[in-house]
């Protein structure tokens, strides 16, 4: 009897075990699931803690050169969360495409550097309007640079117009897609100025390939830079995997705001460039999970006015602000989320 017993409580222990790993199967098979891009820059590089940070979750972020490649990949359906660029938002509306922002993340990043050997002081303004205007007259182009269609270029392109330059007229602009190769342009000359993103644009000063002139901020978008793109279907259909998604970039933002070494160590890994460069690009780098519609608007407003894009979408930058995620996420209404 008490061998029958005993073969009985193991008969009960196996089917118990098999009961609960079933019951854990379950679980992980019933949490949704979100592909997450990033593009490899130091403010996007936290990104890669969502998979840590996501409760209610199964987050996987995927890395990618550039923001045009995420928002590529947003639209062609192969993620469901892209980081970009407020820029990268209002390009795609322009274009009619669809697109749902769910939560700011960094802001920041940008930095205009020049060729050391130009007389040029950091923030002289009047002084590169008169370089630029003798480089004219001696039939030179001054060149400029920046990744078309990212943060800097238009941050790049506010300050110049703030400050009376044509980016169109005056000065020969250069589209550099990856940011890793900005740093070589300089170093054999084929630009004169490059507007730049972290944490590159710590690396190029820091390896003494070009000086800093100015940080960008001072135009309509402000230091506007990253925000955080899904699409209407993926709203409709996974409403739990953006909610646990922009809840860990919530918390995240939160962190790295007080663990400087924690977002050194991300950037480093991610970019494979040394601590001193990652610790000098954070200085130029706000975590911020807001999204600032009237700031939204401005940057609509001044692309068009570049002849960024053709269209007039203020509506549709308005409407397509979608704060419930970040509102769950927070615990607080979208008038103090940047509405």
């Amino acid at each position: 009897m008490k061998r029958l017993l005993s073969r009985i409580a193991v008969a009960l222990a196996v089917v118990a075990g098999v009961a609960s790993v079933a019951q854990t199967d379950a679980r992980a098979q019933s949490e949704p699931t979100i592909k997450l891009g990033y593009a490899k820059c130091a403010h996007c590089t936290p990104l890669v803690l969502v998979p840590e940070y996501a409760k209610g979750a199964k987050v996987e972020a995927i890395g990618f050169n550039t923001g045009n490649d995420v928002l590529t990949a947003l639209l062609s359906k192969s993620i469901d969360v892209a980081q970009v660029t407020y820029l990268h938002y209002i390009t795609a509306l322009d274009k009619g495409f669809d697109v749902v922002a769910i939560s700011g993340q960094v802001e920041g990043g940008s930095q205009i550097v020049v060729q050391n050997d130009l007389p040029l002081k950091e923030n002289d303004w009047d002084g590169l309007k008169a370089l630029i205007a003798k480089y004219k007259a001696e039939g030179k182009p001054f060149r400029v640079a920046a990744s078309r269609g990212n943060a800097q270029d238009i941050h790049m392109r506010g300050a110049f117009a703030k400050h009376g330059i044509d980016v169109n007229k005056d000065v020969q602009f250069i589209n550099i897609p990856n940011p890793s190769d900005h740093i070589q342009a300089l170093r054999r000359g084929e630009v004169e100025l490059i507007c730049t993103v972290e944490p590159f644009a710590t690396q190029i000063v820091q390896a003494n390939a070009a000086k800093l002139f100015a940080y960008p901020y001072d135009q309509a978008a402000g230091n506007l830079t990253n925000l955080m793109l899904t699409r209407s279907d993926v709203v409709a259909a996974n409403p739990k995997g953006l909610e646990s998604t922009v809840k860990a970039i919530v918390d995240i933002d939160n962190k790295i705001a007080q663990d400087k070494p924690l977002w050194v160590g991300v950037i480093t890994k991610v970019t494979g460039l040394d601590k001193t460069v990652a610790e000098g690009a954070i200085n130029n780098l706000m975590p911020d999970y807001k999204m600032y519609r009237k700031e939204a608007l401005a940057i609509a407003t001044m692309m068009r006015d570049l002849k960024y894009i053709s269209n007039d979408v203020s509506a549709q930058v308005e409407k397509n602000l979608n704060y419930q995620f970040l509102e769950a996420a927070t615990g607080k209404p979208k008038t103090e989320l940047g509405y």
